[in-house]
């Protein structure tokens, strides 16, 4: 399967990840509906996303330029095979 160009088809793949994030985070919080799980699910959610940031765009810009990742395995791979601290 080759890469997704069409911008039509990336915006269906977006939204597909948020409603099914919206859908997981609701069953979590009808579970146990309470304030704090509420909290608790906000965190997780919050703290996902700006690890996604991270690694896609926060070590592209800041960290190594050259290096462009095409998942979250291929970060971890990056990340084994990478020194801290390396430019």
């Amino acid at each position: 399967m080759g890469d997704l160009k069409d911008p039509r088809w990336i915006y269906a793949k977006g939204f597909l990840f948020l409603g099914g994030a919206a859908i997981g985070a609701s069953l979590v919080w009808a579970e146990s509906p309470t304030v704090r799980s509420a909290l608790l699910l906000a965190v997780t959610i919050w703290c996902a996303c700006r690890f996604y940031y991270f690694a896609f765009y926060v070590i592209e810009k800041y960290v190594d330029g050259r290096y462009r990742f095409a998942g979250l395995l291929d970060f971890a791979g990056y990340l084994l095979r990478a020194r801290p601290g390396r430019k």
